[in-house]
C-alpha cells in the first residue's frame, strides 16, 4: 500500500498549482491532506475532477482555517472525525480511516504561534493526541501522518541553534511532545530508514528564498506502530513537488 501525506496550505490554491498532475505522478492508494482551509462542500468542489478516489473531509468551524481530508482508492471500513474531545475537535484537525488491518490517521497538529501564544494548548493537545492514538492501537496497529509542526532533532532543521526554544516548532515542550509519541511505541518511518540523512526537509518559509536555498524544516511525518515496521518498504520526502510551502511525503507499507 502506498500512502502519501501533504499539507497543501489551501486545497483551492493547490488545485491551481498542478495538484491533479502531482497526484497522478505520486499515485498513492491513500493521500492524507492537511490545512485544506475550506468547508466540506468547497473541498468537494475543488476536487471534483479527481477520479478513482473517495473523499472524506473534516473542516474547522472557522471558515478558511485548518482542515484535513483523505482521498482513498482502497475500501475503508469506517471513518471517524476528531479525537472525541470537544476542546480539540472544532478545528478539523483529525480524520481516522479504518482499514482491515490498521488505522490510518491524518493530523494537522496545532501551531504554537509566532509568539508561542498557543504553546500551553499545544502541550495539552500532544498529551491527548498520544492517548487517543494508544486507544486506537489497542484495537489494531496505527499509521499516523501529517504536519506535526515540530522538528524533532537538530538534524531535522537547517538552523537548530538559532531556533531552539525560541521559535514555534522547535521548543523543548514541542520536542518533548514528539518524544512522547516515539517513547509510546510509534516509529518515525523516515528516520528509521534514513537515520543520518541531512538536509531532508518538508517545509520551507516563503521568505528570503528559503526553499531555493533549502533552508527548511522536517515537520511532516509518518509514524507507525512498531508491529508494522517489518512491512515498511520505503519512506521518502518529495521536495520536487511544488504547490505549497510543504512538500508531500510518503511510505510504502505491506499490511
Amino acid at each position: 500500500m502506498k500512502l502519501t501525506s501533504w499539507n497543501v496550505n489551501g486545497i483551492r490554491a493547490v488545485m491551481q498549482k498542478g495538484f491533479e498532475h502531482s497526484l497522478i505522478e505520486l499515485a498513492p492508494d491513500i493521500i492524507c491532506l492537511q490545512e485544506t482551509k475550506a468547508q466540506p462542500d468547497q473541498v468537494a468542489e475543488a476536487l471534483a475532477g479527481i477520479e478513482g478516489y473517495t473523499l472524506h473531509t473534516n473542516s474547522a468551524q472557522r471558515k478558511g482555517y485548518s482542515g484535513t481530508a483523505i482521498l482513498s482508492r482502497v475500501p475503508l471500513r469506517s471513518v471517524r472525525l476528531g479525537m472525541g474531545i470537544a476542546e480539540h475537535d472544532t478545528e478539523g484537525r483529525i480524520i481516522c480511516a479504518e482499514l482491515e488491518r490498521c488505522f490510518v490517521v491524518t493530523v494537522y497538529v496545532p501551531n504554537s504561534g509566532a509568539d508561542l501564544a498557543r504553546l500551553g494548548y499545544r502541550q495539552q493537545w500532544d498529551r491527548d493526541f498520544c492517548q487517543y492514538l494508544k486507544q486506537l492501537e489497542a484495537q489494531k496497529p496505527v499509521v499516523v501522518c501529517g504536519d506535526f509542526n515540530v522538528a524533532h532533532r537538530p538534524i531535522d532543521l537547517a538552523r537548530p541553534k538559532e531556533n531552539y526554544d525560541k521559535s514555534a516548532g522547535y521548543t523543548q515542550i514541542e520536542i518533548d511532545g514528539m518524544n512522547r509519541f516515539v517513547n509510546s511505541g510509534f516509529t518515525d518511518t523516515f528516520r528509521h530508514l534514513h537515520p543520518q540523512q541531512e538536509q531532508a526537509y518538508s517545509w520551507w518559509s516563503y521568505r528570503a528564498g528559503a526553499r531555493a536555498r533549502n533552508i527548511g524544516w522536517r515537520i511532516d511525518y509518518f509514524l507507525v506502530s512498531s508491529v508494522l515496521l517489518g512491512g515498511l518498504a520505503s519512506a521518502e520526502i518529495h521536495p520536487q513537488f511544488a504547490g505549497s510551502d510543504h512538500c508531500p511525503i510518503g511510505i510504502e507499507l505491506n499490511v
